[in-house]
């Protein structure tokens, strides 16, 4: 494992310089966008409404799946997968940053960047920078998601400007998929005198400087965002055909479709329930367009006391006791009650896109009458008679972590609490805006979560990062803080060892069903998706793992150009 550099406190000086630099392009693009020329297909504005809105614009630290959308517009990979999205081996990559690459032995990966590659200050994009993403990436004080993902590169260097290497410690199926799609290019002139601590409230953050198809234009903060075509970009297909990209943010996903129906806005991610899937269809100008969720939702369990995660918590550091409300709640009726046949309940923690989806994968049944023998063996009886399980003067009692911004969480979590109610389990929700819940859940400072993640087309990065112990601490995404050292083998042994994909299948079998045994949450829901386009957008192509990945192929033809696709911002 790469040990991550100390944390270097750079004079305050520096930071001032990039920061006022980081302005001053702001203005140069404002200006660039008012003259850029709009001719035939490279013109139009797509409207994009999205519930909530990202948290901020520097992927080493950008955690929610809104983030990740506009930060894919902004900045580029050594390479990208392809549409099968097969990970093993590098055959299916599509080249973007890196023009080519080689194999040096087994262990040894040569990348050669494309020499017209250019930040969106003008500055060149060197193999300078990506050996100064890669260090930020694996820092420990950055703590970004994707560390896990990073765990066997055990280094990454600048042969020359335009040639970077990365040295690997072992050989392994999925060895180009970490290199090159864990990390998004980061500028090292305007990055480096950052300190380390100050990343998640950088400056930079509201206003990046990235090299991909689209340049940041501006951010009001709980309204807009808006970025213009790069018309330099020189990327995989050209220039991006659709000039500008708004982001409009609503409090919830009802208010969204409202937008999308009545003709405000062009696009959202996901339609979500059958009823705004039916409101969507209803409207004329609307294209449906299905596609595998990449997403699951769960209610985690604290496995740590609260405030202080050296205790094991009052009620979830039983494993008796999870198995026990686990067995209580019947999934598949939930999922039809919220979602009808627009999603399944997961089989473990992943979502229908990955390839390790298993239904006959063995998970704790719904056994209603078996949960309430376990917890009568635990003690935990009605003792007076109010309807609540209680043990030793306390009742069994726990409160469920809730964003206000997610509809779908809201109504499980009232779903959720009937069901353990008829269990006699009490249930209060602590329903928060986004950014309390999200400081709350890294923080451990709740009983239960209400989480969704949104997963890569591999499990080899995301179950790593999210429930074993490379992502507990930190600020990093094992919020229940589950650990488990078989279950942690099991699980690179799954991502090192196995020699084919069905090998690796039957390893990651093996660990999910162990897994699901600890019963550390509730796997509830793995939703289908259903985007909505407008029908003027022609070209639209949907890659599962990143809806909008693609969107540089996009385009508005000029005789469907509306009033809004010709206003200047």
């Amino acid at each position: 494992m790469a040990h991550p550099r100390s944390l270097v406190i750079r004079p305050f000086s520096s930071l001032t310089r990039a920061v006022a630099f980081a302005g001053v392009l702001l203005s140069s693009a404002s200006a660039w966008d008012r003259h850029a020329d709009c001719t035939g297909d490279y013109c139009g504005a797509l409207v994009i409404v999205a519930p909530g809105e990202p948290d901020i614009l520097l992927p080493p630290v950008s955690i929610t799946a809104i983030s990740r959308d506009i930060d894919e517009q902004l900045f580029r990979k050594l390479a990208d997968i392809g549409m099968s999205g097969n990970t093993i081996g590098d055959a299916d990559f599509q080249p973007d940053l890196a023009l080519r690459w080689r194999w040096e032995g087994p262990t040894t990966l040569v990348f050669q960047l494309d020499p017209r590659a250019r930040w969106h200050d003008g500055h060149a994009v060197t193999a300078t920078d990506v050996a100064f993403t890669y260090d930020v990436y694996v820092d420990s004080v950055i703590a970004s998601s994707s560390r896990p993902g990073l765990r066997f590169i055990s280094g990454v260097t600048a042969r020359d400007s335009l040639t970077v290497v990365f040295k690997f410690q072992k050989r392994y199926p999925e060895m180009f998929y970490d290199a090159v799609y864990q990390m998004r290019i980061l500028p090292a002139h305007l990055l480096r005198d950052l300190p380390r601590d100050q990343w998640k409230t950088a400056p930079f953050g509201r206003a990046p400087v990235g090299d991909g198809p689209y340049r940041f234009v501006r951010w009001k903060a709980s309204e807009t965002l808006e970025l213009i075509a790069d018309s330099t970009y020189t990327g995989a297909g050209g220039r991006a055909h659709i000039r500008r990209l708004i982001w409009r943010f609503t409090p919830n996903l009802p208010v969204a479709v409202t937008q999308l129906t009545a003709g405000e806005a062009d696009a959202t991610e996901t339609l979500g329930p059958p009823q705004f899937v039916k409101q969507a269809q209803a409207a004329p100008q609307l294209a449906i367009y299905p596609y595998r969720g990449s997403a699951y939702g769960y209610l985690g369990f604290n496995l740590t006391a609260p405030g202080d995660t050296t205790q094991p918590h009052p009620l979830f550091g039983s494993r008796e006791l999870r198995r026990a409300l686990v067995m209580a709640i019947d999934r598949n009726r939930l999922v039809q009650s919220v979602f009808g046949d627009l999603a399944k309940v997961p089989p473990g923690p992943m979502s229908q896109l990955s390839w390790i989806w298993d239904p006959a994968t063995r998970a704790l049944p719904y056994d209603s009458a078996g949960a309430a023998r376990a917890l009568t063996r635990l003690g935990w009886v009605d003792s007076d008679g109010d309807g609540i399980r209680d043990k030793g003067g306390r009742a069994l009692s726990f409160h469920i972590l809730v964003p206000t911004t997610s509809g779908i969480r809201r109504q499980y979590a009232r779903l959720l609490q009937e069901s353990f109610r008829v269990a006699g389990v009490d249930v209060q929700l602590d329903e928060v805006d986004f950014s309390l819940f999200l400081a709350r859940a890294k923080a451990g400072q709740f009983d239960a979560v209400l989480n969704a993640w949104s997963t890569e087309v591999t499990p080899s990065a995301g179950i790593p990062q999210t429930w074993t112990a490379a992502g507990v601490g930190g600020g990093r995404s094992n919020y229940g803080r589950y650990v488990n050292p078989a279950f942690d083998r099991l699980v690179d042994r799954a991502v090192t060892s196995a020699t084919s994909r069905a090998a690796a299948r039957r390893t990651w079998r093996s660990a999910i069903e162990m897994f699901n045994q600890d019963a550390p949450g509730i796997f509830l829901f793995a939703p289908d998706n259903v985007a909505a386009v407008d029908r003027r957008v022609a070209g639209v192509t949907i890659r599962p793992d990143s809806w909008l990945a693609l969107l540089r192929t996009w385009r508005i033809p000029a005789d469907k150009l509306t009033e809004r696709d010709r206003v200047d911002p």
